[in-house]
């Protein structure tokens, strides 16, 4: 395929480009890493081998950057980052803190199940958020994402590809998942997490972990928290009422509705990520 003319992994009338136009995902995000941190081997993996702690935000934009380049980029840049994933995580090992034992991080139920709470919870934000699709639409972008597992080493066929099949993998799963202290320490961690020290003097280093955006922050992260499942939150210690339920899904909807009140004012090409609009450029469509 000419590159120019090369749109990746899904293309414009794919359920994957249609919602992931939604910044809102970013609260998608991280309630995906709430869920994972309850799996004791991934999250005793990415302990072990990150440095999450000292670098959360270039953890954060390197994670973005490869979400995007799988969701956007064009086929040898997709095939290039997830080169780079496979040769990362399969040198990589850790340790079992419950039972002592070593095992690979490119373990096939790892990788499956950090796909499958990623790519649900993406789903999940924008559905309560208020993004309209169709059931046949979910269980497409179930299906498409199976691509992407393919990416960093998956056999597509084991994957979850509908809603009910994603369904029964939670329910299966539920058994082997447990709050150990990494993941207690970890959910700490993504609700209150430090400012690094090079981001200005002091001054302002205080003035962001005490003052508004600190505060504001805090809603983001309860508003992700609150978007989990039930017996996730019942997991973390809280509560797995209906009107928790409720009160995520106003707040996910409101904030969906000012981000789009926001970006409602500038150009079109600064409110579109660069990776989205190269992708639409070689699709020949614009923004």
């Amino acid at each position: 395929m000419d590159s120019r003319h090369d749109v990746g992994l899904f293309g414009p009338g794919s359920v994957t480009w249609k919602l992931h136009k939604e910044p809102i995902l970013y609260f998608g995000g991280l309630r995906s890493l709430y869920l994972q941190a309850l799996h004791p081997r991934a999250v005793a993996g990415v302990v072990q081998n990150s440095d999450y702690r000292s670098d959360p935000w270039g953890r954060l934009t390197r994670t973005t950057d490869y979400v995007g380049t799988v969701i956007y980029g064009s086929t040898a840049e997709v095939a290039a980052a997830g080169r780079r994933v496979r040769r990362i995580h399969a040198r990589l090992s850790a340790v079992d803190p419950r039972t002592g034992e070593r095992f690979r991080i490119d373990d096939p139920e790892l990788l499956r199940w950090v796909h499958v709470t990623e790519v649900e919870s993406f789903l999940t934000t924008a559905l309560r958020a208020g993004v309209k699709l169709t059931g046949a639409e979910v269980d497409a972008y179930y299906t498409e994402q199976r691509r992407a597992a393919e990416v960093v080493g998956l056999d597509p066929a084991t994957v979850p590809g509908t809603a009910a099949e994603t369904a029964e993998y939670y329910a299966a799963i539920q058994p082997e998942l447990a709050l150990t202290r990494d993941s207690a320490e970890t959910g700490l961690f993504l609700t209150v997490p430090p400012v690094p020290d090079d981001w200005g003097s002091r001054a302002v280093r205080l003035g962001l972990t005490l003052g508004p955006t600190r505060w504001a922050y805090l809603g983001v992260a309860a508003t992700a928290f609150g978007l989990l499942p039930p017996w996730a939150r019942r997991m973390y210690g809280g509560l797995g009422w209906p009107t928790t339920d409720l009160t995520a899904g106003l707040s996910v909807r409101t904030v969906r509705l000012l981000i789009g009140a926001v970006l409602a004012a500038p150009p079109v090409r600064d409110r579109i990520m660069p990776m989205r609009q190269a992708a639409l450029a070689r699709a020949g469509l614009t923004a």
